[in-house]
């Protein structure tokens, strides 16, 4: 019995990918083709899309639904850092729905991905190279704060890298950082997609994934300590509250 059902989550998750691929490559090369046209606002809106598809399918072949708890703590305009954990290929796809237009803090090599790599480099990414700690820091502060001057909300993964279900992982201060130097509230997110799609797992698991959204957290006249500490200290007792932490 057991081993008929991981067949079929196999099976199932198989033909997420069937589906998967081969749209994602047509689809990039139409946004490679219409991307640079546009302006960014418009040019986030056609490109990120797929996520929709992307959503569905996984729904559909798997059985992963989503149930989001505080999306009113989204602001409505103006900039804000988003901070997030960082369980799954997951919150990739789906953030880029629940936060429009949003810029990410990525690792640098996530744009060499042929066709999925290279759409995402059109939407204006703060790709970091983390074999270089204090240029990756500069680098974040001051295109974050451009950014963010413009308007534009920024998610960050604190914890740097996927850190699986159960593991809290080290969070660093760099969304508290950019928060304090370009003067905007911190939005925490969290999430237990980990128990459902873990990192770099091939099988998907069906089930709910649960998203919660906590309160602003106000930088006026605040240091970045006080800011990471309470953005850290909600974000691990929601954690716990999901499951997505033991």
């Amino acid at each position: 019995m057991a081993q008929r059902s991981t067949f079929l989550l196999w099976l199932r998750s198989a033909l997420y990918y069937l589906g998967f691929y081969p749209v994602t490559v047509l689809y990039a090369l139409l946004c490679l083709l219409i991307g640079p046209l546009l302006p960014f606002r418009p040019r986030f809106a056609v490109l990120s899309s797929i996520n929709y598809f992307y959503i569905f399918w996984l729904r559909v072949c798997c059985g992963v639904r989503v149930e989001v708890t505080g999306r009113e703590n989204i602001p409505a305009s103006g900039a804000f850092v988003v901070v997030a954990n960082h369980q799954s290929e997951w919150e990739t796809l789906y953030l880029q729905l629940l936060i429009r237009p949003q810029v990410v803090v990525l690792k640098r090599e996530l744009l060499k991905i042929p066709f999925f790599g290279w759409a995402l480099a059109l939407l204006k990414p703060i790709a970091l190279d983390r074999s270089d700690r204090r240029g990756a820091l500069r680098q974040l502060l001051e295109q974050g704060t451009d950014r963010l001057k413009n308007g534009l909300p920024v998610l960050i993964f604190p914890q740097g890298t996927r850190v699986p279900a159960g593991k809290m992982g080290r969070m660093n201060k760099g969304g508290a950082m950019l928060a304090s130097r370009a003067q905007v509230p911190i939005v925490p997110l969290v999430h237990n997609a980990g128990l459902f799609w873990p990192g770099k797992s091939f099988i998907k698991y069906p089930g709910t994934v649960q998203v919660r959204v906590g309160a602003p957290i106000q930088a006026d006249g605040r240091s970045i300590d006080d800011l990471h500490g309470e953005m850290a200290l909600w974000m691990e007792q929601a954690m716990r509250e999901l499951g997505a932490i033991d």
